[in-house]
Order: structure tokens, then C-alpha cells, then sequence
């Protein structure tokens, strides 16, 4: 991934929080010399390995588990918050009209060489933290144990687990931290009056880089 310098976030805590916030991680790996790409939803758990360990499972029936590449490392790519951003919020535009669109967006990838886990009892146990990751907001929260055992049994024959401990993790804020102050705050101002479903977010994400008198 290109990152300008001005763009690279080497947070850890800020990138794990992206993780967390943006579990669905697109698994890009090289299976028989073709590059394929699976979309899964990943535990993070800080503690193991410096930069952490995704987990996660995909179907058994899904060849990649058994395809994947042993000796080069995969990526998984998560999306965080992102916006279009017009050049017509930028006071610099209006001034010289040298300015463009652009798109922000915040990304993080992770970079490890994934194994496989067959175990049942570790299965039941990933499933049920990622149940209860996902479920722990809702006004019913669903659980396992709400399933028949058998039902579960078979449930737990059809998947695989796979665990990447994160060999490097790299993130990528693309935020208009290159724009003038005036611009960024004409960039703040325009996605809060737009009020879309990313923009608050993505607002608050480019004031952090708005220079404040001290």
C-alpha cells in the first residue's frame, strides 16, 4: 500500500481500535498462483504475538483454507470510516481554483502468514466469543447455548478455523492532513452540514489534524 508520510498512522491503539470497530477483513492470499480474496469477520486478541492475532473461520467447504499460501504472507485489508470529499469546502479553491475531489478514507492492513485449527473445543470457544463480540448490544442477545447441541455439533463440522498472527500492521489515514488549516476546517464544516451516514466520523478523524493554539 503507497502511504505518503503524512498518512501513515503507526498508532497500535489506534489501529487495533479500527480493527475492532471494522472486524470484516478482506483475506487476500495466494492460493495455486492465483491471488483470492475472502471475506471474513476476525477477533483481534491483543495479547498474543507483539502486534496481536486475527481469528476467525471460513467454511469448510471453502478450498481456500486448504489452498492458501504456507510460505508468503497474507494481507487482510479493513475499512474504516470514508468520505468524498468536493474541493468546493476548500476557501482555496474559491481563491486560485486549484484544487480537486478526493476521497478520505482510514485502513489498516495486516500482514501474517495464517494456520489452520480443526479442534472442536477451540472452534466452540472462537464462536462463542465471536457471538458474543457481535451480540452484546442487542436488546435479545442471541448465544450459543440458544441453539440445539446437536444442531451446533453440525454447525462446528462445516467450518475451519484460521488464526494470522500479525506479523506487521500497517494503517493508512488519508484525512486531508495535506490541506492548509483553512482548507481542513472548510472540509470539517462541509461533511458536518452533509450529515451523511460516514461524515460525522470522518469529520471528527480530520479535526484531530487541525493545528490548535496552544
Amino acid at each position: 500500500m503507497y502511504i505518503p508520510k503524512h498518512h501513515e498512522e503507526t498508532d497500535r491503539d489506534v489501529l487495533h481500535a479500527l480493527i475492532r470497530a471494522h472486524p470484516l477483513g478482506a483475506w487476500a492470499t495466494l492460493c495455486d498462483g492465483e491471488l483470492v480474496v475472502n471475506h471474513v469477520p476476525f477477533l483481534l486478541e491483543a495479547a498474543h504475538e507483539a502486534n496481536g492475532t486475527l481469528v476467525g473461520h471460513v467454511a469448510r467447504a471453502n478450498p481456500v483454507w486448504r489452498a492458501f499460501s504456507r510460505t508468503s504472507r497474507s494481507i487482510v485489508s479493513f475499512q474504516g470510516v470514508d468520505a468524498y470529499v468536493t474541493p468546493s469546502w476548500y476557501p482555496t479553491k474559491h481563491a486560485h481554483g486549484r484544487a480537486v475531489p478526493t476521497w478520505n478514507y482510514a485502513v489498516v492492513h495486516v500482514h501474517g502468514v495464517p494456520r489452520v485449527i480443526e479442534d472442536r473445543d477451540w472452534l466452540l470457544c472462537h464462536v462463542t466469543q465471536l457471538t458474543k463480540a457481535n451480540e452484546h448490544d442487542q436488546l435479545m442477545p442471541w448465544q450459543v447455548a440458544d441453539a440445539p447441541t446437536d444442531y451446533i455439533d453440525r454447525m462446528l463440522d462445516m467450518i475451519v478455523g484460521i488464526e494470522i498472527p500479525v506479523e506487521t500492521l500497517v494503517g493508512k489515514w488519508k484525512v486531508s492532513q495535506n490541506r492548509p488549516t483553512a482548507d481542513k476546517l472548510g472540509v470539517v464544516d462541509g461533511l458536518t452540514a452533509r450529515a451523511g451516514a460516514n461524515d460525522a466520523r470522518m469529520a471528527a478523524l480530520v479535526n484531530r489534524f487541525i493545528p490548535r493554539d496552544k
